[in-house]
């Protein structure tokens, strides 16, 4: 099973445990996981289902390709990382 890790700034403003969840996509991992807690997709997803602008999400070390269906593969020992993503000069 995939898992999947928020950070600590975006645990900071709501619950965000470490699920181990099925999915073979980073959509299917993901909406696994907002089915466990839903507070979380607001955090993570605009209201078209596509990242945020600034969240970024990492499987296995490399930033995932397809922002808006969330089509990256993932394999059963993947490690999905959810963070907010830094702006600004």
């Amino acid at each position: 099973m995939p898992t999947v890790h928020f950070t600590a700034n975006l645990a900071s403003q709501t619950a965000a445990p470490i699920c181990q969840v099925d999915g073979a996509t980073v959509h299917e991992a993901l909406h696994a996981v907002f089915t466990q807690h839903p507070v979380l997709r607001s955090y993570v997803l605009d209201d078209q289902g596509a990242v945020r602008q600034h969240v970024v999400v990492f499987v296995d070390g490399t930033a995932i390709t397809d922002r808006r269906r969330l089509a990256d593969a993932v394999r059963t020992d993947s490690e999905i990382f959810v963070m907010q993503a830094l702006s600004g000069g």
